[in-house]
């Protein structure tokens, strides 16, 4: 018999659209990589070395300063010893990655998936048309017999540049399914690369990959092999390492069958007291054999093959109804609703199955969607895959061209909405949100500019979403505030300073905004200038009024570091943040609320420029 452990759970994290987004989460087992020293690695040359920091110089090429301590693997090549590539002792067959890296000024280095297949990793801070060789490339294969400019083939590059500058910590995600062999040790299937995302922002999809990339450790692919990091060309860090494996086998439905019953239910029948319309063998869950049934309840059962013991967790989408779920004649779950899920603890072999999906929505079209997971294993759909994914609108994705600024609500961390957002968008592709009932600038990305799908699809909630590696600057507030003392708190609202927005003006180019409002008794114009070589954005204001006790407020964060000569780092190495005249705007950074703050006294001319 079946030992159950059911307990209902909202579950996030793995994506599939039938008529809405549906979310679902396995916690798996992940492996994380200790960079407290270098024993999860094979004969580690003398260049790596764990720290517990690392800062770059954005001025010099190949410079990295470490803090001693642990969490951080580093790399520090020199003259005298260029480096070596660093192998895992384990190995890997299926796995998901995700890690954390900064490179030094102008270095290259790479993750070898399997230690055959490499994701590059690059200073491509600026680049405006990546290539495969670009930061969040899948790197080129490479064929010596070939004439001098072909030998480089198949490589991928990034859908856009998501790269973030020097010294800055970016996110790196992979999903890989590794090739597929018979008994003869011959390959079946290729490996794929199911994703990459930089930076939050996804470069590569279900990317085939047939055959090694160039520098690969061997020839020959492998079912399983460790994971390889380039440390032969140029000093990087890393940090926040783990892999999540899916070596075992997942669940399998086998003699499926259906009972078809038309007719209005109000709750699941005694199906032993109704006669079945229709009945048959599937191959998989399908709402397919119901035709024109408005109404009905379907009763699949099958067997589910189980191969290795542990919690399952199910997901299921009955579109206008409800269903039950039952194993081995125990009632797993019910719903009430459109959405099904449930996890439950399973052991080894084959489990009585049963599904009943009761519709009782006649105008909504009939359609089951199906996905379990569990140890070891990526989601599995159990339904017609063709379904999954297959509705959905086509993303509407604003050209910053055709429609550089663009007003609408804007949905940052913390649950917050910007009601009079206005995005601006730019040939360099650098771009930002500024909120008019603050004077505060919201965000700034890299890469696209915005999809307004939620804002103009039906009848849409008047949102965007950016679509490159965004920079938040948290929770709007005025930029420029009045106080009596630097003791004294940030105004979290506008009460008191007669906050005014007067709107914008439209410069020479349609991208070159100046905003305008006024707040205690000044009058302020706040401009905003993406760089030339899209690399950051510079911010200019002019103020007209009293400016005793006034103070601009620059960035907030959990930390911010003053590396000298007007340049401060923020955040957990966000962003970078460079006065324009930094001996006479006086900055201070003061500690308030449990946060930094970095300050300026208010004067008729300010700028700086943020680099990210």
């Amino acid at each position: 018999m079946s030992r159950f452990r059911s307990s209902c759970s909202r579950v996030f994290g793995i994506h599939w659209l039938l008529f809405f987004v549906l979310p679902f989460s396995y916690t798996w087992a992940q492996d994380a990589i200790s960079f407290d020293d270098l024993k999860a690695f094979e004969n580690p040359g003398s260049t790596w070395k764990v720290a517990g920091d690392v800062l770059a110089d954005l001025t010099n090429k190949g410079v990295l300063e470490i803090v001693e301590g642990s969490g951080i693997l580093v790399n520090l090549p020199t003259d005298k010893d260029t480096g070596r590539d660093l192998f895992t002792s384990e190995t890997y067959g299926d796995f998901d990655l995700d890690m954390e890296y900064l490179v030094a000024k102008g270095s290259n280095s790479g993750i070898y998936l399997q230690g055959m297949y490499e994701i590059q990793i690059l200073d491509s801070w600026g680049v405006r048309m990546p290539r495969a060789a670009d930061n969040g490339g899948i790197y080129q294969r490479w064929d010596e017999t070939k004439p001098t400019g072909q030998r480089g083939y198949q490589g991928y590059a990034p859908r856009q540049n998501a790269s973030k500058a020097p010294g800055l910590w970016q996110s790196l995600s992979v999903s890989f399914r590794a090739p597929r062999f018979d008994a003869a040790g011959e390959k079946t299937e290729n490996a794929r690369i199911l994703y990459v995302q930089l930076n939050g922002v996804t470069l590569h999809e279900n990317v085939e990959l047939f055959g090694p990339t160039r520098g690969a450790m061997a020839e020959k692919e492998v079912s399983r092999g460790p994971l390889r990091i380039q440390g032969d060309h140029g000093a990087v860090a890393f940090r926040n390492l783990q892999i999540t494996s899916f070596d075992h086998p997942a669940p399998e439905l086998q003699d499926l069958s259906y009972s078809l019953y038309t007719g209005k239910f109000d709750e699941i029948p005694d199906f032993s007291a109704v006669q079945a319309e229709k009945t048959g063998p599937l191959n998989t869950l399908s709402a397919s054999m119901t035709g024109d049934a408005g109404q009905f309840a379907i009763r699949y059962r099958g067997q589910l093959h189980v191969h290795e013991e542990g919690n399952y967790s199910f997901l299921f989408s009955l579109p206008g109804g409800n269903g039950r779920l039952s194993i081995d004649g125990s009632e797993i779950a019910t719903s009430s609703g459109p959405t099904l899920s449930e996890e439950v603890y399973l052991e080894a072999g084959m489990r009585a199955f049963e599904l009943v999906y009761l519709k009782v929505q006649d105008w909504v079209r009939p359609n089951l969607a199906a996905e379990v997971a569990g140890p070891g294993i990526r989601p599995v759909v159990l339904s017609d895959p063709s379904l999954v994914g297959a509705s959905g609108p086509d993303p509407i994705r604003v050209d910053p061209k055709e429609r550089p600024v663009l007003r609408s609500f804007m949905d940052i961390p913390g649950g917050y909405r910007v009601t009079h957002a206005v995005s601006v968008g730019s040939p360099q592709q650098v771009n930002y949100t500024y909120d008019m009932d603050f004077g505060h600038l919201v965000q700034v990305w890299s890469g696209a500019f915005l999809n307004a799908t939620p804002m103009w699809h039906s009848r849409g909630d008047g949102s965007s979403r950016p679509m490159g590696a965004i920079v938040h600057l948290g929770t709007p507030a005025l930029s420029l505030a009045r106080l009596a003392s630097l003791e004294e708190a940030w105004p979290a609202d506008t009460l008191g300073s007669r906050f005014r927005t007067k709107g914008y003006l439209i410069g020479p180019e349609a991208h070159d905004l100046q905003f305008l409002y006024e707040s205690f008794d000044l009058r302020v114009e706040d401009s905003l200038e993406p760089l030339p070589d899209g690399k950051g954005i510079r911010r200019s204001l002019r103020l007209s009024g009293s400016l005793e006790n006034t103070y601009l407020r620059l960035a907030v964060a959990g930390q911010i570091v003053d590396l000298g000569k007007g340049l401060f780092l923020v955040g957990d190495k966000a962003y970078y943040l460079e006065l324009n005249e930094e001996n006479s705007l006086s900055p201070m950074v003061r500690s308030s609320e449990g946060r930094k703050e970095l300050l300026v006294p208010a004067k008729e001319n300010m700028g700086y420029i943020m680099w990210f």
